[in-house]
């Protein structure tokens, strides 16, 4: 039987205390080394002692790690963890720019390390049970992927606006549940609460495949929601991935006597059902496809790790909607 995997956390915030607490309970995996040069605010280090960086966190022998650092550190302890023979998962997004996610791509990719990004929503129960779904065509062709991920601004955010932060959430899981790029994107953005990142963007965008998207993201509203909305010939699911409900309405069979109604010629009204589907812990699925990659026994299921030449396609898409909003004008992609 083989040894449990040697793991490192550094970033002790409010995602390494998530992550530490998977860890712990993560079959065949031991936390060994916990560091951040800020300190341990929430407690989590238990029994280890909280190191002051990655160099220490490399020097007590770890085979992975989980980088939870702010955005603009990335780049800087994700290199570092390469040249020693790390593999990593990096929360996202996967970096603060492209550049620096291509340099990433490339330390991971020519080492032959596994090298994965934390955008967490692709192992949230209602959205695999929804791409399943598309995928064995209970919806016909699909038209529209449409998301909302509204709430209030989150403190601990300071280096990047809500479009890298919240808005590749919805990038990544749209492209992965239509299994299909951006090709085009149009956005707009605001900057209400005083810094000098945007707060809030309205975005459209195009798929490979001719699915339209539409995307609401904001640090501005009093009320928190998380809600994927995809619209086929069929009828539409509605994914809610605060509480991982998933529902389905679907296109109605029954003629209607009401002749203002029956003259518009689109859908009606049909059934709904809210979907009965087991609920896991998304942090922790994500941590055994992360785990399960590094001992090369995933088999190509929804659960696999997003890879972190995935994550810099989403952060492609993310600089594009800022670009766009800056000029006015819609931006074409090219991802790899």
């Amino acid at each position: 039987m083989a040894a449990n995997l040697r793991a490192g956390l550094i970033g002790l915030g409010m995602m390494g205390r998530n992550h530490a607490r998977v860890l712990r309970e993560l079959d065949g995996v031991d936390l060994v080394a916990v560091a951040d040069a800020f300190g341990d605010p929430h407690g989590v280090a238990g029994s280890l002692p909280v190191l002051s960086g990655v160099d220490e966190l490399i020097a007590a022998g770890i085979d992975m790690a989980v980088v939870a650092v702010p955005t603009g550190l990335h780049e800087e302890v994700g290199l570092a963890l390469a040249e020693a023979g790390v593999h990593v998962m990096v929360e996202k997004p996967i970096a603060s720019s492209v550049p620096a996610g291509e340099r990433l791509v490339e330390a991971f990719d020519s080492r032959g390390l596994v090298g994965a990004v934390g955008h967490i929503e692709r192992f949230n129960p209602a959205l695999q049970s929804l791409r399943a779904r598309i995928e064995s065509d209970e919806l016909g062709q699909v038209y529209q992927i449409a998301t909302r991920r509204q709430g209030p601004f989150p403190a601990r955010i300071a280096d990047v606006g809500v479009v890298k932060d919240l808005g590749t959430h919805d990038i990544d899981l749209t492209a992965w549940l239509a299994q299909s790029p951006f090709v085009s994107v149009s956005a707009r953005t605001t900057t209400q609460s005083g810094r000098q990142y945007e707060d809030m963007v309205a975005a459209v965008g195009t798929l490979e495949n001719g699915i339209m998207t539409s995307h609401l993201v904001n640090w501005l509203s009093p009320m928190k929601e998380r809600v994927t909305v995809v619209t086929g010939e069929r009828g539409a699911f509605v994914a809610d991935t605060l509480t991982a409900d998933l529902t389905y309405y679907e296109n109605g069979s029954v003629k209607t006597e009401w002749d203002a109604v029956s003259n518009f010629r689109g859908v009606s009204e049909g059934n709904v059902t809210r979907l009965a589907i087991a609920k896991r812990e998304p942090l922790r699925v994500e941590h055994e496809a992360f785990r399960d990659a590094i001992r090369g026994t995933t088999h190509g299921s929804v659960q696999d790790i997003v890879t972190m030449r995935e994550g810099l396609n989403t952060l492609r898409v993310a600089e594009a909607m800022i670009a766009s909003a800056a000029s006015g004008q819609t931006e074409e992609l090219t991802l790899s």
